[in-house]
């Protein structure tokens, strides 16, 4: 198991070490994502498509995985994620096979005004390793990292999970 730091940046972690967010944050997690219910909205949004844009299963779509990203901005560059976020770094993701499912921000303190909370999809945990490099590799996000950051880093700290559909989860009405 392992932590992304930065822009795909993994550092590996035992179990014990990687469970070791403060009681107070993990439950603040918890209530700041009640939308986390839809995700088997994602599921259906990353099933390939056919050419009456019906979903359509296949065996490639039961390996899907999601990627519930944290990011913590240094104090004030929220709006300045926010804006990167929304004028560049998701159309980047698509080019690169990650696909945007959903983005929120908290609504209550402490992390409401410095976090960001989304989740990615991506067709495979090797899928989503050479996504986040290409990503990285990008000149157009390298250079779009380095305006947005010309005033100071944005993000000071990111978490990163895996997860996978349950086999209960509802479908998409």
């Amino acid at each position: 198991m392992g932590v992304f730091v930065g822009h795909g940046c993994l550092v590996g972690r035992g179990l014990r070490e990687s469970a070791t967010i403060p009681l107070m944050k993990r439950r603040t997690l918890l209530q700041s994502l009640p939308a986390a219910a839809l995700l088997p909205a994602a599921n259906w949004l990353s099933l390939p498509r056919d050419s009456k844009d019906k979903a359509v299963s296949d065996e490639t779509s039961s390996t899907t995985v999601y990627e519930l990203r944290v990011y913590h901005t240094y104090e004030g560059k929220l709006d300045d994620l926010l804006r990167r976020f929304r004028e560049h770094t998701m159309q980047i993701f698509e080019k690169h096979g990650i696909h945007n499912v959903a983005y929120w921000t908290p609504t209550d303190d402490p992390l409401k005004g410095k976090t960001l909370f989304y989740i990615l999809a991506h067709p495979s945990r090797e899928a989503a390793a050479a996504n986040w490099k290409a990503f990285r590799d990008d000149p157009e996000w390298q250079e779009v990292q380095k305006k947005s950051e010309a005033n100071g880093k944005l993000v000071e700290k990111v978490d990163s999970t895996f997860l996978t559909l349950t086999d209960f989860s509802p479908p998409v009405r």
